[in-house]
């Protein structure tokens, strides 16, 4: 047990790479890590070449929507990927509002934001149409 106000450990690399390479797709295997290590839901790696990503963001890529709610409902922190994978309009619509280049984002691995929704499935179809709609009226006023 920690005192108060003292700082927790940092979390061991090897269990943070096993937790990112299970959210990309053994929703099992994810529960079981963050029953362990609750803390992992935060965790980030950057697998070189400042390639970081996160749990949720490997889920959010891969269209694992259950490993991805799951993570959000333990307190992972949402962002425009997941929110376009996820098909939260709202939440893409708003991040754009104000960041409209954003557009032309890249998450993990170099992957666009539109990919991201595009892997969503029907789920996330309105958002991808969203993003198409924007790129194309992007491209009109060039």
């Amino acid at each position: 047990m920690r005192a108060e106000g003292e700082k927790k450990q940092p979390i061991d690399q090897g269990l943070v790479r096993q937790y990112l390479i299970a959210t990309h797709g053994n929703f099992e295997k994810v529960q079981k890590l963050i029953e362990k290590e609750p803390d992992l839901v935060h965790a980030v790696m950057n697998w070189g070449g400042d390639d970081w990503e996160s749990g949720l963001g490997a889920a959010a890529h891969t269209g694992n929507r259950d490993i991805a709610e799951y993570l959000v409902a333990k307190g992972a922190r949402m962002d425009i990927f997941a929110a376009a994978m996820l098909g939260e309009l709202e939440i893409v619509q708003s991040m754009l509002k104000w960041y409209p280049d954003w557009r032309e984002l890249k998450g993990p691995h170099g992957i666009p934001l539109l990919r991201h929704a595009v892997v969503g499935g029907d789920q996330a179809q309105h958002v991808v149409d969203y993003l198409q709609t924007m790129k194309e009226e992007a491209v009109q006023c060039k």
